[in-house]
């Protein structure tokens, strides 16, 4: 288990993984149905989720961070 799905698995119910690939590290984290944001600053996650701000760090290289359907998905170039 990776630092960012010990780190988030104590802020949701839902599933948080991390998948390992050739060229690119994907960290997945289930917030349950509902709108949100998520942005990463210097090496950190910040998820707004009905009112409520959780932030996590993710390794360096972070390329794109998206939210969809309470869905956080962060890319990591390696």
């Amino acid at each position: 288990m990776t630092e960012f799905t010990k780190a988030i698995r104590g802020d949701t119910d839902g599933m948080a993984r991390t998948y390992e690939y050739e060229d690119e590290t994907v960290l997945v984290a289930d917030f349950g149905a509902t709108d949100g944001h998520v942005d990463v600053v210097d090496g950190t996650a910040i998820v707004i989720v009905d009112d409520e701000q959780h932030e996590f760090d993710v390794p360096a290289g972070a390329s794109r961070a998206i939210m969809n359907n309470g869905i956080v998905t962060i890319e990591v170039e390696r």
